[in-house]
Parts: structure tokens; sequence; C-alpha cells
């Protein structure tokens, strides 16, 4: 954060326009336009991307940014446009991305530009929309993708340090970084060229790890510097979480609250930019559900442009879903589900709505904001005013905080009485009107729905095949071969056989003593066979990936043969020497016997990558007829089951829920959809996720669908359901500001677009969609949330009523809480403020 007496001096003192032509700084001129003032350099319109110590300047213009990250290979290519528009009518105007080096080039020297990791494309989808792009190189991402986005390949280079001031790691780095620039170069996708790439990022919170590397870590940072700039992107370079950025790369911020967090940039000529603002937080198998409030995330917000700040970019605005094998690991196949497009890009509100409110609020400021000068002034021993306010004229805006926790306050300002609720900041374009109040959501509110498709589930019949575990494999070792190395990140799978001999008298004498098979690893799982049967499982977790599997198993006399499959969940994403990670198992030793432990890691050791289904693709229509498919049992483990499904009616997107399932993979017509893990439970006794999203793309009339189960699920309850959220919902109180969507600024004061700016709930239904029910009307004391609303202590009898008249058969509808009925008659709520509660379905 940015200290009060740091800012006047960058206000005052702070003239200095950083421009990346290296032009020479004459003055910076303004005109009063409604704060779009322009910034002229040398008397001439600055154009390109420059900045100052308050903001981003775009071609001669000063822009509070809100940005939304969406990244294109977590989606399908015809879900770009949608997701774009989604996000741009919700009061975006930039759309941030990272760049998936592994999915670009997975073979060394084999690039791949196609399909979902067309990354031209969908920049030139964000500048079709009008939209901003912001482009996080990396190459480094984190990002929970497999490796942190490094191909595997990379990790078998000799002598390489990933991100370190190390010669193998720097070579490649700086020849795909250059390759991705002058891509973009060459397509004119830089906003000098008259593209929307105003801003690039190069590595990735190195700030983290930095001191692992000690001065290899500082070099390092100075070099990568030193590589963007000689790119010639001609936009500015950031570096997030970066206190020593060199310059004149800027520092930025990630983390929820950097209204209160942030260190400021690291030189005053720089604006303070926070390049993640977690929506929610991302899940690994066996976490309980994460979420954010879109209370919380507006506070943040509106904090944060208080106090100097100029750009916001959500992360994530639109999650989306790890396909196939890209999640790092222990990372759920759905990613960022609580962002406001959810994974099936469907608007999650009130988070949507809310935050579009908020940057409508934040953009009828804007004037005071980039030409103002803040001062604080202390309200009470919780609350504040941070007031912006240009000298000699009548712009200002005012931004009311109350941070006690807990009670509701009541300020005076300016000669008004100004009530704060619990944790809030209320935002005032004048001064004087409040138009916006982080915690008081005026916009509506929803619900998901999975709806079982009667289409997609009629003679739904399957078939399986089980695996056989293997004896006496080739490739063989005295000692288990590590299982990244092994796998090379082509598959998820890798078998370990060996045998050994056994005496009568080395078994125990007792009929009810088995001897014990332990194998301890270094991650992620194992599923155990001996003698050809099924022994168990075991597997780490995200926090500790190491385990120790410990199974009673039946031993004979003679040759007794062992199998193990070692199974990853996702490479490493995060920390300090990433290429020196280990997987599989370390020690396997018997004990139980009469001549005591026996240990077998030494024993001689067969490998084969990958299980026989994946070699003979089971998954796809040609594959599949490689097997004789029977008719399920009651289930098994390491078994495929094939099945077909006609395409589910209409057009909302598709999920597949796997009740009854254990863990595996799914893939719908030849292509994964992700990993699913049902049977690792949460500290809530739930599956971490249930269901799993079937992009509209993958589909045809008649669908394969092929699932592979580990762990002896039975598919009989699995079934196809649509998504929708036609439940719509809104709770206003009587004490609830007018939406700013209601103001404007004219001639440089604030205006209200209509005269009547009581509360109302407002309502829309989805798409073409109508209202055709109402599910619930309270106006009273109601409480609950959309989709679980119940009646409190009081309520008007007529609520249902008059909803139904305002809303019944409409696209949409307003409902004035002064409606007659609910005011002059019955009012049985009396001593209260009553809050309008609503639930109607669309359809």
């Amino acid at each position: 954060m940015v200290e009060p007496r740091r800012l006047l001096l960058i206000f005052f003192l702070s003239t200095l326009l950083i421009a990346y032509s290296n032009a020479n700084v004459e003055e910076i001129q303004k005109d009063t336009e409604e704060g779009d003032e322009e910034v002229k350099v040398g008397g001439q319109k600055a154009l390109g991307v420059t900045y100052d110590a308050r903001s981003l300047i775009i071609n001669g213009k000063r822009e509070l940014l809100f940005s939304g990250a969406i990244h294109y290979p977590r989606s399908t290519p015809d879900m770009w446009p949608d997701l774009i528009k989604k996000a741009k009518q919700g009061g975006i105007n930039a759309i941030e991305t990272y760049v998936f080096w592994n999915g670009h080039e997975p073979v060394e020297g084999q690039y791949n530009f196609e399909g979902e990791f067309d990354l031209v494309k969908f920049i030139k989808l964000i500048h079709e929309h009008k939209l901003y792009a912001v482009v996080r190189v990396g190459p480094f991402i984190q990002a929970e993708w497999n490796h942190g986005g490094l191909p595997y390949w990379l990790r078998e280079v000799p002598g390489i340090i990933f991100r370190s001031d190390n010669e193998p790691f720097k070579k490649h780095m700086k020849r795909f970084v250059t390759l991705i620039v002058d891509k973009l170069k060459q397509e004119k996708l830089f906003a000098p060229q008259g593209g929307p790439i105003i801003l690039a990022q190069i590595e990735n919170e190195y700030n983290t790890i930095q001191r692992a590397f000690r001065e290899k870590g500082d070099s390092y940072v100075q070099w990568a510097g030193k590589l963007a700039l000689s790119l010639n992107a001609n936009v500015p370079w950031i570096m997030c979480k970066q206190r020593d950025a060199p310059d004149p790369i800027i520092n930025t911020c990630n983390g929820r609250h950097c209204g209160d967090t942030f260190y400021g940039p690291n030189k005053r000529n720089k604006p303070a930019l926070w390049t993640e603002n977690w929506t929610a937080q991302y899940r690994v198998f066996g976490d309980p559900p994460s979420q954010r409030s879109a209370e919380d995330l507006a506070y943040s917000v509106a904090r944060f442009f208080s106090k100097n700040g100029s750009m916001v970019n959500y992360y994530m605005y639109y999650g989306g879903t790890n396909f196939g094998r890209t999640s790092a690991s222990f990372t759920t196949t759905r990613y960022y589900d609580e962002g406001p497009l959810d994974e099936f890009g469907l608007q999650r509100e009130p988070k949507w709505g809310h935050l579009k409110d908020v940057h409508r609020a934040l953009s009828l400021c804007k004037r005071a904001l980039f030409w103002g000068v803040p001062t604080t002034l202390k309200l009470g021993p919780d609350q504040q005013a941070i007031v912006w306010q240009q000298p000699g004229t009548s712009a200002c805006a005012a931004f009311l905080a109350n941070n006690n926790t807990r009670l509701a306050q009541h300020v005076n300002f300016r000669g008004q009485d100004i009530r704060l609720p619990a944790r809030s900041i209320s935002v005032l374009p004048d001064c004087k009107t409040v138009v916006f109040n982080t915690q008081l959501v005026t916009t509506q509110h929803n619900s998901r729905n999975f709806v079982r498709s009667e289409i997609a589930n009629k003679n739904f019949n399957w078939e399986m095949y089980r695996e056989v575990p293997p004896v006496g494999l080739g490739f063989k070792f005295d000692v288990p071969r590590e299982l990244f190395h092994l796998t090379k990140d082509t598959t998820d799978y890798a078998w370990y056989t060996t045998s050994l001999l056994l005496g009568r008298r080395d078994l125990p004498m007792k009929k009810n003593v088995r001897p014990v098979l332990r194998v301890a690893s270094l991650g992620h799982g194992i599923h155990a066979y001996v003698n050809g049967e099924y022994a168990g499982s075991a597997h780490g977790s995200k926090v500790e990936k190491s385990f120790v599997l410990q199974r009673a198993v039946s031993l004979k006399e003679g040759e007794n043969h062992i199998a193990l499959l070692g199974y990853l969940v996702g490479l490493p994403d995060s920390g300090a020497y990433m290429e020196k990670r280990f997987a599989g198992p370390r020690s396997i030793t018997i004990l139980g016997l009469n001549t005591g432990t026996l240990d077998i890691s030494q024993n001689g050791w067969g490998h084969q990558v990958g299980i026989d289904g994946e070699k003979k693709k089971l998954f796809t229509e040609e594959g599949s007829k490689s097997v004789q498919w029977t008719k399920p049992d009651q289930g098994g483990p390491l078994t495929w089951y094939k099945g077909y499904f006609d395409a589910p009616e209409g057009d909302n997107p598709v999920a597949i829920v796997m009740t009854g399932m254990g863990k595996g993979m799914v893939w719908i017509n030849g292509r994964s959809i992700g990993r699913y893990w049902n049977n690792y439970l949460s500290p809530l006794k739930k599956p971490t996720q249930s269901e799993y999203h079937i992009p509209r793309a993958y589909l045809k009339p008649k669908n394969l669908i092929v699932l592979l189960e580990e762990e002896g699920g039975n598919p009989k309850d699995v079934h196809i359901v649509t998504v929708n959220r036609d439940t719509i919902c809104s709770a206003v109180s009587e004490i609830h500001p007018p939406s700013p969507r209601l103001f404007e600024t004219k001639n440089g004061s604030l205006q209200a677009k209509v005269n009547d700016l009581k509360p109302r709930a407002e309502l829309k239904c989805p798409g073409k969609k109508q209202i055709v029910a109402v599910e619930f009307a309270s106006y009273g004391d109601p409480f609950g949330a959309c989709g679980a609303y119940f009646i409190g202590n009081c309520t008007a009898p007529e609520s249902k009523q008059v909803v139904e008249k305002y809303c019944l058969g409409k696209p949409s509808c307003q409902i004035p809480l002064d409606s007659i009925p609910f005011s002059n008659q019955n009012d049985a709520c009396t001593h209260l403020r009553k809050t309008l509660a609503v639930q109607l379905k669309c359809a």
C-alpha cells in the first residue's frame, strides 16, 4: 500500500511519463471531457502504451482497466466469442491470458498453434470485441497447469536448472519467448501496431522462490527483464509479485486484498496494477468447496482503486476446464468454477452483476481519480473517507469505508448522515450521491441446475473390458524407475513387475496370519496386484505427496508375481528446483514371513509405460474394436466401460455426473474431458467434484463414451445432464442504494438517468427465456439464499401476487419496493427495515 505522504509526492512531483518509444517528455496536457482527458507528449498525442505514476496511458488516454482472466486452452474455440462477449457485458475492458509453453511445444521443436491452442485466433477475437489484451508470456506460468506450463522434455536437457541464471534454461526460455512475441508482432497484435495487447508479462511470482537460488536468482531476474525489453514489443512489461523488477518493468500485486497488502510500485513513476484478484480459490481433489463472496470482491476492488490503483485483473473471470491431463498435481478438472462465469460459461450471480456495478461506479469517478489529489479523512474509530478532488474544478469522488467487520455505522460526511454496512465501502462519484455500496447487492442472484437429459440417457447401455495385470515385463532394472522420468508426461500410468520364489518354510504357519506388502512411494498413487489378484491402492495428497501402501496379501509356495501400477495426478507446478521432483515407489518390502522382513526393492523390476487400453486406444471408435467387450459385472479395478448416447436436447451446456465411480478418466468421441476422482472425499464426506463438463463441440448426434475406472466403481448410475441457471432471484432491502447503472456523467457532473431512484428488485432471464413461475416471494424478513429462501417472522401476504403481476410471462421485470400492497396494507413488519426476496423460474 502506498503511504498518504508518498501519494502526495507522487501527484505533485511525478509528472514524468515513461514512454517505451523513449520520447522526451516535455509537458502533459489534458482537456476536461468526462475523465477522458488526452495526455500529450511534446504537444502531440501520446500514441501506443505508456505510463506514469497514476495509470497506463493508451493512445493518449488514461484508462481504468477492469481485466478478466480467460485461458484459451481451458475452453473450446467455439466458446471463446460468448465468453468474451459476456465478460464485456460485465464491464470488463481487457482480457488476460497466460501462454502455455507445453501446449505449444509438447515435443522440442514441434509446435502446436491449432484448436484450443490457437493463441492468435483468441487474441484477434478479443480485438474484434474492442477489448484490450494482457498477455502473460511467462514462460513459467504456474496456473495450476501441468508442470507450470513448462514442457516435460525441458527436464531432460543436460545440466538444466529451471528459472535460474542457468545457460541451458535461459537458452530455451529465450527461444520460446522470442517465438511468441515475434508471432504476435507478425500478426500486428500489439497496441502500437493497432492491436489489442497493452501489457506483457515476463516470469511469474518469482520472488516466492528467488532466495532459493541466491545470487543466481537475482541475476536471473535482471536477465529476464533485459530479455523482455530486447524483444521490442513496444508495450510495458510487468513482473507480478516481484519487488526488484528492473526498470522500466512494472512490479504488480497478486492476492485477495491488494488495497491493503501491496507494498506499492518499486519506483515512483510506475502505476499500481493488480494482476491477480482471486475470485475464489482453485481446488484440489480432497478439498471442500472454495468460495469468495461478491461483496468481498467488490470491497477489495473499490479499496484498491481508492488507494491509487488503476487496474485489476480477476483471476479467474472464467476458469474453465482442465481437459485431458493438463491439470497440475492433484488439481481438479474443474478450474475456478466460482468465477463470475462458471465452468460452463454461465453467469454466476450475483458475482457477475455486482462486479459490473462496481466497475460502473468506479468509471463514474474516473475524472476525479485521474486528475484529482487524494486526501484521507477519519470519520470514526474504524471509518474513513478517501476523497479525490481535482483542484480548481468541481470534480470530486469519495470512498467512505467502514472497516468494522461486525457492525454497521453511521458517519457524517459533508453534512450528510450516511449509513455504512459492516466492512463495506460506499462510492460517491460527486462526493454527494451514494451510487454503490460493496455490501449491498442490487443485482440479481441465480442458482445452477443440473437437469437429467431424457434423450441422452435413453437406452444407455454399458459394456466392459478389464485390464489384466502383466507378468514378467521387460525393460528391467534392479530397482523401480522414477515415475516422472519413466512416463515422460505421456501417460499417468506405469507398471512395475517382479517375482519371487518362496518355500513352504518362508510362509506363515498360522492360517490367520498373512504376509503384508508394504510400498513406500514418493507419489502420487499405486494399485497393487499379487498373483493376479487386486490387493488394494493408496495415494498421497496435494499437501503430502509421499505415502505408504500396506495390504495383507496371499502368497503361495513357489513363484509369486507382484505387479504395481504407479499413477500420477499431474506434474508439479510451483516451487524451486521443479526439475528435481520425484515420484513412484522407493522402497518395497514384505512383512510377516517366517524368514523375516524381505526387502524386494532391488529384486529386479520390469517396466511398462502406460496400460494396454491406452496403447490400443480403446477410447476411440476404431481402437474399441480391438478387444472383446462383455456385459458389466458388479465392478472391479482397472476396467474400461464403453457406451453410446444421443446428443442431449436443447443448446444448454452438457455435463456427466459420475455417481458411483471411483477414480479414472472420461473420453467423449475419443477426446478426454479430464480426470475424475469421486471416491477421494473432502472432510465434508463429499467428492470435491461430481459433474464433469462435456463441451458441445465434442458431441455428435450419436456419441461414444469410454470410462477408465481404476478402483472398482460401477457406472450404472452415471448419467448425462444439461446445465442451466434458470433459477433467478433478488434480495433487495429498503436501505439499498440505487444501482450505479441508473447514473451517468454529463458535462462533468453526475446525473440520474431516471426520476425514480427508490429501491427495486430487477430480474432478467438468461438468453431468450421468459419467467414461467414465481417459486418464492416474501416482503418482510426472509432469509436464506437463491434456491433456498425461507419466510421469516413476518411477511406481507400479497407478496407473491404482486410479484406475479410484475413478472409472469416476461423476459425481465422490475418490482418497486414501494408498491401499494407492500407499503400501505397488511404491513406485518412495521418494526423493521423490510427486504423483498424473490425466486423465479425461467424457461
